[in-house]
């Protein structure tokens, strides 16, 4: 290891702390983290000068690759000009024109109003907030209550943590949620009694694919039961397209494969690109017109954040949503869809392999110890697997025991050939 790497992963043992990391492993003297120093592409190479594939897209954030000089030109345009400038009290050109081009991606939906923030979980805590004062504004403040889906994942935020359907995560802070009802399908809301139905403010999912559940999937025809229900009970519908917008499920956003239209859209991770944290949540004419009024009638939205409109971020997305145009980015992704396809079916063949699940773009492989019988999850067996892929040049991680393969969608048919043999071979080093 080269003195440089040393150095870097001491510093960062003694001063750092990681999301989602169980610090006693990572700084235990025997764990060497990469050191990831550059990218192009689909391909990222550590402090040594390793290379891997990025297989998770760093994490489920990248579209068109590292270093796409498109978006690394606008970025550079838009320093020249201004960095960033509040957007309480001025507003700045990237972001209004952002907001006209997301507007027009989904023209029959009646989205027509875009408010920023700065990641998914702010995304969707903006929808559960307004969604909340929509109700008190027009009269029905007993719609104060959530529903979610069993598994669900929406974001750590006090707000989205209350819509959570993972216990691990979210029930020591439940104190001080929101009131939320978890379902585990339609049949389950169906059966919802009407003191409860009466109540809601809003529902959420995830169209098509829950992510951290372990990439599962919604059979088809959900979403336009859901909404047809939404309607039925007047509960309004957010869609969480945190992980599922920006071609990752073969449309631009997952809610175009059934052709419904929520009430909120929620949009991060894949929206710059995954160059800069920012984050839209689009509405509708109905919602913003609750919030209208006079100043002393106290009808604003309180809600904001210091980067809100961050220009340089909404330069970047203006950037990859050109990149989709001139690259023809959706129509070169279905042939990409269906190789990927095939190659995962080997991956269902292996004794250690439960299931391979596939939507669009997003991928995952559900570990087992035997046939039939599920790893226990203290063996950390998908954490284990992610670390043998890296020998093979592949990069990615695991939900408990299921490997997500989320790449890139600039990744070539030949490098996601090589990312599942990888992943394939990863597998069979590992002991289960």
């Amino acid at each position: 290891m080269n003195p440089q790497t040393t150095h870097l992963i001491a510093a960062d043992k003694s001063r750092l702390w990681h999301p989602f990391t169980q610090m006693k492993a990572w700084t235990d003297p025997t764990h060497q983290p990469l050191v990831i120093v550059d990218g192009e592409g689909a391909l990222v190479r550590d402090s040594e000068g390793r290379e891997y594939i990025d297989g998770n897209s760093s994490i489920w954030t990248n579209i068109h690759g590292h270093r796409h000089p498109v978006i690394t030109q606008a970025i550079k345009d838009q320093l020249d000009k201004v960095a960033h400038v509040s957007f309480l009290g001025s507003t700045n050109a990237p972001a209004i024109e952002l907001a006209e081009r997301l507007v027009a991606l989904l023209p029959d939906s009646h989205l027509t109003r875009v408010f920023y923030s700065d990641d998914g979980s702010t995304a969707v805590e903006v929808a559960l907030k307004m969604a909340l004062q929509y109700w008190q504004l027009t009269d029905r403040p007993h719609r104060n209550q959530f529903l979610s889906f069993a598994n669900a994942y929406h974001g750590d935020t006090a707000g989205a943590a209350s819509l959570g359907g993972l216990g691990t995560f979210f029930d020591r802070f439940g104190a001080i949620h929101f009131k939320s009802h978890h379902v585990t399908d339609l049949a389950a809301l169906e059966a919802l009694p009407k003191e409860v139905t009466s109540r809601l403010a809003a529902v959420i999912i995830e169209p098509k694919v829950q992510g951290a559940a372990g990439i599962q999937l919604w059979p088809e025809g959900m979403l336009i039961k859901l909404r047809a229900w939404c309607d039925r009970v007047g509960a309004l519908l957010i869609f969480d397209e945190v992980l599922t917008g920006f071609g990752r499920t073969g449309r631009m956003f997952a809610c175009e494969h059934e052709s419904v239209a929520p009430d909120f859209l929620c949009l991060a991770k894949g929206l710059t690109g995954g160059y800069l944290p920012l984050a839209a949540t689009l509405t509708t004419e109905r919602i913003y017109e609750a919030f209208l009024g006079e100043f002393s009638e106290l009808k604003t939205f309180f809600y904001g954040h210091s980067y809100c409109g961050n220009a340089l971020g909404c330069s970047a997305a203006l950037a990859s949503l050109q990149i989709f145009e001139n690259e023809h980015v959706l129509e070169n992704l279905s042939g990409k869809i269906s190789c990927l396809g095939e190659l995962l079916t080997g991956l269902s063949s292996l004794p250690q392999v439960a299931e391979v699940r596939q939507c669009g773009f997003i991928a995952g492989v559900e570990l087992q110890k035997s046939p039939g019988v599920p790893c226990d999850w203290r063996d950390q067996t998908g954490a284990r697997a992610c670390v043998a892929a890296r020998k093979h040049g592949l990069l990615t991680r695991p939900i408990l025991d299921t490997i997500a393969l989320i790449p890139p969608l600039c990744i070539s048919k030949d490098q996601l050939s090589s990312a599942v043999h990888a992943l394939e071979s990863a597998i069979k080093d590992t002991t289960i």
